[in-house]
């Protein structure tokens, strides 16, 4: 070979998980293959293409579901679906239908999530034509819950009946929900996109962990919207940036179309999908408050107002849970507390019927888990209370209110270990344990590093890890933080250096939670209570050693 002459390489470059679902989505868009599926489902599960099954049904709000073992296992030939609710908004009839939806295909499952969605798993291919048809009979879809897209868009479950909202910004999220789920000109995002509106002073749908929240402020007499852009959790948490913008109210969906139009164009998101999403253009690549601002300047065609100061919420548990008045005179809501989520079909229909029987059929689900139920008269509150105590509660502990997990390793194929039945027994473990707590808490668990359950912005985060058990085998741990918060004093939960197997960790948690009682000061919250006393001082505490002198 002269010295001239160059090597010329023929091997094919191997795609990158990120190009590889890139190029799947432009070769044939997710949202175009409803008839496909319907197909698959007179062929049965084995004809169902590799990039269907695992890119483009995604797009639909179906996953395959993990066969129990999570990471340590794999798919079996069953999907979860997720149904779309924007605002937690639902009627009585769509309530019983998704009860017996769960009851016919689901085997009784049925799960309320953190962006006020229902859950089903155990679904076959053989009958998602039946499932979507009977959900599109009640005006509900699945489409848009999951994959590259805007998922549900959150809201104030109490909009239009909490009697200190700013605004009832209900309709604002359904039509920002319809208008982006089914847009062709939305259809490929570089990552999911989460999205957020709310006119309560509470902000109980966590603007602070959204790519997009919008929060109502009032400016004289006139009433708009402060915006938050790239929050979000996983193993990168970043909390929402505030732009020096304030949003009028006819302004609210060109906000919207131009923050998730940046989105979609940085193709400098495509690269990496554990990158992808609208934060790391702040923390990878140089992006500023400012210098986005600017760019949806240009977009819009117009300058936004500038910010006008808004009030963070002091408030630690945003869960609606109780009985409480409306803003309509003689009328009640009331919130229930579903530990973690996880109810039943039963449990539907009876709330169904309760808000028949004694409201207007009107419910709402909540980011907390959680379901309530509106329009009850006051001269029906004790017939009701004493109908909804076979329910389920509504009060509960501070640890049945404070618990939230996401799906776990029952379901999960990403899950490092179990959360739903663990997050129940632990509420259940640290009430008989510590009979009289009353302080408000918020226990948070995750399966795995991607924060589906939230541990990063609670009190006590618990992460799910593999721990030694001897012999060289591994059981189901947790990995603790601890001091998370939103709000005026928003931060993430710190990683304190204690970690444990999970039938310990209510032992731990009855040291530490003894420890702040015996500490605390006069009406001091947990967190405030953690950060004065120390990473130091709570790990000897969960770890039941002397703290280093």
């Amino acid at each position: 070979m002269s010295a001239t002459e160059t090597v010329v390489d023929t091997e094919p470059k191997k795609e990158s998980p990120a190009q590889r679902v890139e190029r799947i989505k432009r070769e044939r868009v997710p949202w175009s293959i409803m008839d496909d599926i319907r197909r698959y489902a007179t062929l049965g599960f084995d004809a169902i293409p590799d990039e269907d099954l695992n890119v483009r049904f995604r797009h639909w709000g179906i996953y395959t579901q993990g066969d129990g073992l999570g990471t340590k296992g794999g798919a079996v030939p069953y999907f979860m679906m997720r149904i779309r609710t924007p605002n937690g908004i639902l009627t009585s009839e769509q309530v019983r239908t998704v009860a017996r939806l769960s009851t016919t295909y689901a085997q009784n499952s049925v799960d309320i999530t953190n962006r006020q969605n229902f859950q089903l798993h155990w679904l076959r291919i053989e009958d998602l034509p039946a499932v979507w048809d009977a959900l599109a009979e009640v005006g509900l879809v699945s489409q848009g819950s999951c994959g590259d897209n805007t998922r549900t868009v959150t809201g104030c479950p109490l909009a239009g009946v909490e009697g200190h909202e700013i605004i009832d910004t209900s309709k604002l999220a359904v039509d920002i929900d319809t208008y982006f789920n089914g847009n062709p000109e939305f259809q490929n995002l570089p990552r999911k996109f989460k999205i957020t509106i709310t006119g309560c002073a509470h902000w109980c749908t966590y603007p602070e962990i959204n790519d997009v929240g919008l929060t109502a402020v009032r400016r004289g007499e006139e009433i708009g919207f402060s915006v938050r852009i790239a929050g979000g959790l996983s193993t990168r948490p970043h909390l929402a940036l505030k732009l020096n913008a304030f949003v009028k109210q006819e302004q609210v969906l060109d906000v919207f179309r131009t923050i998730t139009a940046i989105f979609r164009d940085s193709d400098e998101l495509r690269k990496n999908r554990a990158k992808a999403r609208l934060k790391f253009l702040f923390i990878n690549h140089g992006w500023t408050a400012e210098s986005f601002l600017e760019e949806m300047h240009r977009r819009l065609g117009y300058t936004l107002d500038p910010a006008v100061q808004d009030t963070p919420p002091e408030n630690v548990f945003r869960d609606h849970v109780g009985i409480h008045a409306q803003k309509q005179d003689g009328l009640y809501y009331a919130g229930f507390s579903v530990t973690s989520g996880r109810t039943s079909p039963e449990q539907l229909v009876q709330w169904a019927d309760l808000a028949d029987t004694f409201g207007q059929g009107r419910l709402r689900l909540t980011a907390m888990q959680n379901i309530i139920v509106l329009d009850i008269p006051e001269a029906s509150l004790e017939a009701f209370q004493r109908a909804a105590a076979v329910v389920a509660p509504l009060a509960g502990s501070p640890f049945q209110r404070g618990v939230l997990s996401c799906t776990g390793s029952q379901y999960c194929k990403l899950a490092v270990t179990e959360t739903k039945q663990f997050s129940i027994a632990l509420a259940q473990q640290l009430e008989a344990r510590l009979p009289g707590f009353e302080h408000a808490l918020r226990v948070h668990i995750a399966g795995c590093p991607n924060a589906c359950g939230q541990h990063y912005i609670a009190d006590i985060g618990l992460q799910g890890v593999q721990v030694a058990a001897g012999d060289g085998a591994t059981t189901d741990g947790f990995d603790f933080f601890v001091g998370g918060g939103l709000g005026a004093r928003a931060g993430f939960a710190k990683r304190v250096g204690f970690r444990t197997a999970a039938e310990q960790v209510p032992d731990a948690l009855q040291r530490l939670l003894l420890g702040y009682l015996a500490g605390r000061d006069e009406g001091e919250q947990f967190h405030h209570w953690a950060a004065r006393a120390g990473d130091s001082h709570v790990k000897s505490l969960l770890s039941d050693t002397p703290p280093p002198s």
